[in-house]
């Protein structure tokens, strides 16, 4: 019968044999047994070369497999870094085509209005300069209310002054206005995260909330709370329209920058839920 090879024993076997043979050769010699004495030597021999290939065998595959560990952390650290530079360049780029559709759109057509303003008093009408005067006063508060909504939605001032409880709340009052909705909160919890862990899921919930509110819903439920060390954010509503995969993988890709597990479910109500796990080490660091 051909002898198995070293890495298919198990290490507990090869050292029962090797103290077996030491046996044998000690009974040999005290026996007075030569040949005895030498075989059992030479099964020891034997035995201890198979266990130390064994244990070499051993040390290189933990190597390898330290080795293909340590790539694959590379990996997932450089998808990571990938995930959030992009994440990061989708946000210019939806600023960007805001401040050109909006803002800067607005304000084009403002400086219009006073150069028709400006050349109605040059030619002496001024009935025509005081009916347009009032349409730019008004096109230009409608571009400060836009550009105000712009950086209260980026960071909100609330949030670094007063925390995110307040900043969540001023945000739910903003659209509960707005939309005429009713938006509940329990966010408390979240007042202990670290500031990076409460922008990003800030920004999440802001996302959310959009997303809700193009289904039309009649309510929505935002609750943060601590679960076993880790802190979990829902956002339901009840809303039965279409749910656009894109929108959520935009809050998938912000939940990972957290290392946060970002999941989206029907609700009881035939609603979404949308469920943010965030691991404690990430909550508070």
């Amino acid at each position: 019968m051909p002898f198995a090879k070293p890495s298919s024993i198990s290490p507990v076997v090869l050292v029962v044999a090797l103290a077996a043979a030491a046996l044998v050769c000690v009974a040999g010699l005290a026996f007075g047994s030569q040949g005895v004495a030498l075989a059992g030597l030479a099964a020891a021999i034997v035995i201890a070369g198979a266990l130390g290939v064994l244990l070499v065998q051993s040390e290189r595959r933990r190597g390898e497999e330290a080795v293909a560990e340590a790539k694959e952390r590379e990996v997932e650290r450089a998808r990571m870094s990938d995930l959030v530079v992009t994440a990061e360049q989708e946000e210019r780029r939806r600023l960007a085509l805001f401040l050109h559709d909006g803002p800067v759109q607005s304000l084009a057509g403002i400086a219009l209005m006073l150069d028709a303003v400006a050349a109605a008093v040059d030619a002496g009408r001024l009935d025509e300069a005081r009916n347009v005067l009032p349409q730019v006063l008004e096109r230009q508060r409608d571009t400060i209310r836009s550009l105000r909504d712009l950086s209260f939605n980026l960071e909100p001032v609330v949030l670094r002054d007063q925390g995110f409880g307040p900043a969540v709340a001023a945000l739910a009052e903003q659209l509960g206005l707005a939309e005429e909705i009713q938006i509940t909160l329990d966010v408390a919890d979240a007042d202990q995260l670290a500031q990076r862990a409460q922008v990003t899921l800030y920004q999440i919930i802001r996302e959310a909330l959009h997303n809700a509110l193009r289904r039309k819903p009649s309510k929505i439920d935002v609750r943060v709370a601590s679960r076993n060390g880790n802190v979990e954010t829902v956002i339901s509503d009840n809303g039965a329209g279409e749910r656009r995969r894109a929108t959520y993988d935009s809050l998938a890709e912000r939940a990972r920058a957290l290392n946060a597990d970002l999941s989206v479910d029907s609700s009881e109500d035939g609603g979404t839920s949308v469920r943010v796990v965030l691991p404690e080490y990430a909550a508070r660091r």
